[in-house]
């Protein structure tokens, strides 16, 4: 849901301002990935939600955003268009002209009640299908009221367009003009799915029903994606036509509904990983993983470990793992090459997310977003997978 100068006013303006389901045993935990499992050696606390079990709009959580908006939509935002039933927020686009638009809807922020800057951040929704529909779930940066978009950031949780099965998830930034990254996954829209984002300092990742579906790098501001270690705030809206639907608008599913469960933000916490300990990784493949002795690029093809087969687990500061081998250092590459272990110091592309998998495995995470794979022993590693299957899962 691309931003531009017209929101600034809006958000800053009003942050001065100020289907049938069972939501009586919502339970407030993420749901668990299939990538990493609560995955990961990570442990996750509530810190701010929306259950929508009142009766309407909880205006000390939201705001409601009014007018006509960019990107060529065709709707006017009003309150009028948000409502709260059966444990649902229901966002209802209309056929209806107001203040010159052919459409209504609503649009609602957290702008000056809730912003976040990293942790999980999740809602439950359904979908409403129909050509010229476009629901978002999405965050803008909370400075866009002095540096505008795309400067301020605008992580997109999740779009969806039309009556298309694919959902997108997209970061937009400034890097001397607008620029963005994302990714695509498809699903049953219709359906109550919940869609997410897990982000911390290294990197931005998506998921829908907590599989993993794409990562954004965004450590150390590379690619000057310095807006996104700010806070930033909640936006949930049914846009109708636009730039990214198109301007025609299939009236017969009007009135068209987004059912919203429920929206959590949790913090994370990485766990603990075996510190000072000498370990082994043994792959997919029954091998284990060898440094080589600094000498070529790592692979997992050995039957038994001896001593380039042993890595030290050292802490690498914030949260990260180093891996120690023969007195050298694993280095993820950044992902550009085959991983090695020959560096004598641990600089970024030495550090690691030590992950624990819901099976006992643990699977290590590049500052690049990217996880290991141990190639099933056919080629050299690597540091460039963007999820974790049975390659980028070790029993140590």
């Amino acid at each position: 849901m691309k931003a531009n100068q017209f929101h600034v006013g809006v958000a800053v303006m009003l942050a001065l301002m100020s289907c049938t389901k069972d939501h009586e045993n919502k339970i407030q935990q993420p749901v668990e990935s299939q990538t990493k499992a609560a995955t990961e050696a990570v442990s996750y606390n509530l810190i701010w939600s929306d259950e929508f079990n009142g009766t309407s709009v909880n205006t000390n959580n939201w705001n409601f955003e009014t007018g006509p908006n960019v990107n060529n939509e065709k709707q006017y935002y009003q309150a009028a268009n948000a409502t709260v039933s059966n444990g649902n927020l229901v966002i209802t686009a209309r056929k209806q002209s107001v203040g010159g638009m052919p459409y209504t809807s609503a649009r609602l922020n957290t702008s000056g009640h809730f912003s976040v800057k990293y942790g999980r951040i999740e809602a439950s929704i359904k979908l409403p299908s129909g050509q010229g529909l476009w629901p978002a779930f999405w965050m803008l940066g909370n400075n866009i009221g002095s540096v505008g978009w795309p400067a301020c950031g605008e992580i997109d949780i999740m779009e969806r367009v039309n009556t298309s099965s694919t959902i997108y998830g997209t970061i937009h930034w400034n890097a001397n003009g607008h620029v963005s990254y994302g990714g695509t996954t498809t699903t049953t829209p219709d359906n109550y799915h919940v869609y997410a984002v897990e982000w911390d300092a290294s990197s931005i990742r998506w998921y829908v029903d907590g599989v993993q579906y794409a990562t954004a790098n965004i450590l150390n501001n590379i690619n000057s994606t310095e807006e996104f270690h700010n806070p930033f705030f909640i936006i949930l809206n049914l846009a109708v036509a636009g730039d990214f639907p198109g301007q025609t608008v299939d009236e017969s599913k009007l009135p068209a509904s987004m059912y919203v469960d429920y929206v959590r933000v949790y913090s994370m916490t990485q766990a603990s990983a075996p510190i000072g300990q000498t370990i082994t990784l043994r792959g997919f493949n029954n091998a284990y993983v060898s440094g080589e002795n600094g000498t070529q690029a790592m692979t997992c093809t050995r039957a038994t470990a001896q001593a380039w087969e042993q890595f030290t687990v050292v802490d690498a500061g914030g949260g990260k793992v180093a891996l120690q081998s023969m007195g050298k250092y694993v280095s993820s590459e950044n992902g550009v090459n085959p991983i090695t272990c020959n560096r004598t110091t641990i600089g970024d592309w030495e550090k690691f997310d030590w992950i624990v998998n819901a099976d006992g495995t643990i699977s290590l995470r590049g500052n690049n977003g990217r996880y290991v794979s141990s190639e099933n022993g056919t080629q050299a590693m690597t540091c460039n997978r963007t999820a974790i299957g049975g390659w980028e899962a070790f029993h140590i």
